[in-house]
């Protein structure tokens, strides 16, 4: 172990090796210090079922490993196999009627029937600067835009659907369904601004860019990050949890990919009292709870295009989504939930002996909630593939309260290590120009709890790793990634 290392990160999920390699790429000697006995935080993978099954312990698909700035500056897609299923997304209502979100947007909307047309003026051109829109997602929101066009047409779909005027352009159910099967992503009440930037983001690049599911498990992006940092000098320490900086090795820069909370903790009377107090303001939303499921075949779903797809949105039509969101925010377990499909084996048959299926699943709960999510999800799958329960081998589940227990950045359950909403994204943890740095010198936040906010994109630790070495080491250029 260098006894005087230059840079110090603090855990190691996506955001904390996105920092550790820029830092290392700039030419940095590099420690990382990581709780667990493995590595990756949100992108873990292992057999938590059956032998033979790999499953994917938090994320399973990933939307930005194509559009995100760091992966593209990273050649992600170059370093390992990643599969883009032709079917983005598909979103199952009863009767077996689906919407089926393929790459080919005019294919979409050509099974929309009157609402195809809305559905290309709404997304097309969102569709067709799917990169532009991943740039401006993916930046602070207090930044001037690169793109203003591309900006401000995001902007006016957004303020439609995040009003209660987010029915008007459509006739039909199925549309306004997918959408809001996305939306749903951000465990927030709908309509919202906030959720309705989920849902034409990723909607955006569903169509331009598709949802990749890379081969061997979400480890892949992790092992690929370390592989990088390692081949460029950086340590990795794992079974290393770190309670505060004065128990780290002298360092000119310390960036943690933890939760506000947890750097209140970690960097004590560093802070002043102030910054602590407004750290421990930020809020935490509501959680997810998870089943991983070993199948002895394909999920059965009536419509049988679903069986092509990525990723599953269950829950029905738009209004019931949005009620049992509602209910999560009220505090309350609904009754008929929403629940998140991946079927990653449909992309990448390693992942489950010959014949056989894994299946990811989770769904959104009250933060703190100790429910098993098994039976819930369960029936509501059943609801739209009958016959799914009895090709169940074998399922493990994790409630909210077990998912912190696994990952403290997810406080309660939440897996957005914080609440994502529209305040909140301005924000993140606080409203500056430079969020990641703290009034410790040397000492930055790069978790998802700064900006951009959730998903795994290296984002956060990237951002945060260009100030670091533009402020702490006078590297004003940041590193060759590729």
């Amino acid at each position: 172990m260098s006894s005087t290392p230059d840079a110090i990160v603090v855990g190691a999920g996506p955001n904390g090796l996105a920092a550790a390699v820029t830092l290392a790429r700039a030419g940095l000697s590099v420690q990382v210090h990581e709780r667990n006995g493995t590595i990756g935080g949100g992108a873990r993978t292992a057999e938590v079922t059956l032998p033979g099954f790999l499953h994917d312990l938090c994320s399973a698909v990933h939307p930005m490993a194509l559009a995100s700035g760091f992966f593209r500056s990273f050649g992600l897609e170059r370093r390992i196999d990643l599969v883009v299923p032709e079917v983005s997304y598909g979103h199952p209502l009863d009767g077996g009627e689906a919407g089926i979100a393929y790459r080919d947007i005019r294919r979409t909307a050509a099974q929309l029937g009157a609402d195809g047309p809305a559905w290309m003026r709404l997304m097309g051109p969102l569709a067709e600067n799917a990169d532009r829109v991943a740039q401006f997602a993916g930046s602070p929101l207090l930044r001037i835009p690169a793109h203003p066009l591309v900006a401000a047409r995001f902007g006016l779909r957004a303020l439609e659907q995040g009003s209660p005027l987010w029915n008007a352009r459509f006739r039909g159910e199925v549309a306004p369904a997918m959408l809001t099967g996305v939306a749903a992503h951000s465990i927030l009440p709908m309509p919202g601004l906030a959720t309705a930037g989920a849902a034409l983001s990723l909607g955006a690049y569903a169509h331009g860019r598709g949802w990749p599911v890379p081969i061997g498990g979400s480890q892949a992006i992790v092992d690929a990050m370390a592989a990088d940092l390692l081949a460029h000098g950086g340590e990795i320490h794992t079974d290393s949890e770190v309670t505060s900086l004065d128990a780290l090795p002298p360092a000119r820069a310390v960036l943690l990919d933890v939760t506000p909370r947890a750097l209140a903790r970690i960097a004590g009377d560093r802070l002043p009292d102030r910054f602590r107090a407004k750290l421990r303001r930020f809020r935490y939303g509501n959680a997810a709870a998870k089943v991983d499921f070993a199948l002895d075949g394909p999920v059965p779903w009536t419509n049988e295009a679903l069986r092509q797809a990525g990723t599953v949105h269950v829950g029905g039509r738009r209004e019931e989504i949005a009620a049992a969101e509602r209910e999560v925010a009220a505090g309350r377990h609904s009754d008929s939930p929403y629940v998140l499909v991946a079927q990653p084996s449909i992309a990448d048959p390693t992942r489950a002996p010959e014949g056989k299926h894994v299946l990811w699943s989770y769904t959104h709960v009250p933060r703190g909630s100790t429910v098993d999510p098994t039976e819930a999800i369960t029936r509501q799958i059943e609801r739209f593939a009958p016959g799914f329960r009895e090709l169940i081998l074998a399922s493990s589940s994790r409630s909210a309260e077990e998912l912190a227990a696994y990952d403290p950045n997810y406080i309660g359950g939440d897996i957005a290590a914080g609440a994502a909403d529209f305040a909140q994204l301005a924000a993140r943890p606080r409203l500056s120009l430079n969020p990641w740095a703290t009034p410790a010198k040397g000492v930055y936040l790069c978790s998802s709890s700064t900006p951009p906010g959730p998903g795994v994109h290296g984002l956060a630790g990237w951002y945060a790793a260009r100030r670091a070495l533009a402020t702490d080491f006078g590297i004003d250029s940041p590193p060759s990634l590729g």
